[in-house]
């Protein structure tokens, strides 16, 4: 149990929601909700999602964390260093999308742990994230390819406060903090690299 953060392959986004039994198993009224949206905007739909692939550890083509930590310290850096418009895009998204957004869309779709969705562009939420990133000067040791909870793992059992003692810093200061900036950081970069959704799940 507990909110992870995840990407998504074509075979689910493009699903129908439910199956002849009622058990969740795609995305699919989001999908289309966001489509019907772009076309209204006057962008193209988006459909080129990437299909499945197996498993494979550090091979960077799936994405998910899970949400441990508590969030405060990092609400208080985004409040620290980003407007308030800017924190409340970092932190409010609830879908992830590989492509640039002049601003957020909001659809009238359940997502996740929300009654509607919050759509952002991976590479405004890059950016962002990069900012607080060079602010705690987040090391390079921090893992890149985070498809079986390399993140959560690498901070919390003990590796990064391992690291922290020889290589002291803002991100060492609050590792909790330092989490969730990388897995804000990595998450945008990971959408962009693999041109997939990522939500919350």
């Amino acid at each position: 149990m507990g909110i992870y953060l995840v990407s998504v392959d074509a075979e689910e986004w493009f699903c129908a929601d439910e199956d002849e039994h009622g058990d969740e198993v795609g995305r699919g009224r989001l999908a289309s909700a966001l489509n019907e949206e772009l076309r209204r905007r006057g962008l193209p739909p988006y459909e080129s999602v990437p299909g499945e692939t197996a498993f494979v550890r550090g091979s960077g083509m799936a994405f998910e964390e899970k949400l441990v930590p508590p969030m405060d310290g990092f609400g208080r850096l985004c409040d620290a260093h980003l407007t308030r418009e800017e924190a409340g895009f970092l932190c409010g998204w609830s879908l992830l999308v590989p492509f640039s957004l002049e601003e957020e869309i909001w659809l009238d779709v359940e997502s996740g742990y929300t009654d509607s969705t919050m759509v952002a562009g991976a590479p405004e939420v890059l950016t962002l994230a990069q900012r607080l990133a060079a602010v705690v000067q987040l090391p390079p040791e921090t893992p890149e390819m985070c498809d079986n909870l390399d993140l959560t793992t690498w901070f919390l059992d003990g590796r990064a406060k391992d690291l922290a003692a020889t290589r002291p810093g803002p991100w060492a200061d609050d590792l909790d903090t330092a989490f969730y900036v990388a897995v804000y950081l990595r998450a945008a970069q990971h959408s962009l690299r693999r041109g997939c959704p990522i939500v919350y799940t």
